[in-house]
């Protein structure tokens, strides 16, 4: 029926829309792409290779991963703004969407107007950690400590704007505690390094950091999630660890198209994403990964993107990175 009105009234309007409704009805109808702005091992892969597999089990055509690296994602970002709108070139991004407009004082793209929110895939949380060699034992005596030294103790993440970063420096934000950032090309080389001690600090992904600490080579004072986590229930959040109830940090990625992809193949892609985020294998490969499902709609993806971006500016300012990045 309601085609059958939407082609009725094409006819009368002088405007063919038998295209757009068959192209939509017919998709897919070749390989679909999804872009990983990161190189190949990280989270964002993880997901992407996980959600590739059931979405090519739905959908019946091959779904490809593939790596465009560098920039802080936006080189892969990029190239699937610019890239035809048509469901064939996706893009898994993270927060990096919503802080990357104030990091970088000119980027090529616009998060909100060149891309289409599909689904938020998973939340993950990060681990305040320290070093055993560091005389703490709970993140108040650690905040005490960086305020008594401040910038005397560091930290390593891969770069200004990871949500590492963001969880020290909301952290610094609302206590005045200062811990100086180092930046790394990865996590692994930072982790290895806190780990020898010469990262005293710590803002480590949940799954990275739980094996280091169940072996007692790091110390977790601190979830930085509005919850506690089932994987560390002995490990306050930092709210509850400080009293600041406005204190949360989590990082997050989702599925996205170029912007003008037809809303029936956005609709889609949303409805088979969300079928295969109920999947037990798939929610077990999250969990593994130390994120949490999500899921819902295009239009709760975009909203999350847009308050990380108000927030996260305010966080950005605080720390004098306002279009700091190249």
């Amino acid at each position: 029926m309601r085609r059958n009105f939407l082609i009725a009234l094409a006819a009368v309007c002088g405007v063919s829309l038998v295209p757009q409704l068959a192209l939509a009805q017919a998709y897919p109808t070749k390989p679909i792409r999804i872009i990983v702005p990161a190189t190949p091992g990280g989270t964002s892969d993880i997901f992407a290779r996980a959600i590739a597999l059931k979405l090519q089990e739905s959908l019946g055509k091959p779904v490809l991963v593939e790596y465009k690296p560098g920039a802080s994602t936006n080189i892969g970002t990029d190239y699937v703004a610019k890239s035809a709108p048509d469901g064939y070139t996706l893009l898994i991004n993270g927060i990096t969407l919503s802080v990357n407009p104030v990091l970088y004082s000119s980027l090529p793209f616009s998060p909100t107007k060149d891309l289409a929110a599909i689904t938020e895939v998973a939340s993950l949380m990060n681990v305040v950690t320290v070093h055993p060699s560091i005389p703490v034992n709970n993140l108040k005596e650690l905040v005490a400590l960086m305020k008594k030294d401040p910038g005397k103790m560091n930290y390593g993440t891969p770069g200004v704007g990871s949500s590492g970063y963001l969880s020290a420096e909301l952290l610094a934000m609302k206590t005045g505690a200062k811990v100086t950032h180092v930046a790394y090309q990865g996590n692994a080389q930072a982790t290895t390094d806190h780990i020898g001690g010469t990262l005293q600090v710590g803002f480590v992904n949940l799954p990275v950091a739980l094996q280091f600490v169940k072996a007692g080579k790091l110390k977790a004072l601190a979830v930085t999630s509005a919850k506690r986590s089932p994987l560390l229930p002995d490990v306050p959040t930092v709210a509850e660890a400080l009293g600041i109830p406005d204190y949360e940090l989590n990082g997050w990625f989702g599925l996205l198209a170029p912007a003008k992809t037809p809303p029936d193949i956005i609709a889609r892609l949303q409805e088979e994403t969300a079928k295969a985020l109920k999947d037990p294998a798939l929610i077990e490969i999250i969990k593994v990964a130390g994120g949490d499902v999500v899921g819902g709609t295009a239009a709760q993806f975009d909203a999350r993107i847009k308050k990380d971006s108000d927030r996260l500016t305010e966080v950005i300012k605080f720390t004098g990175g306002v279009g700091s990045a190249k």
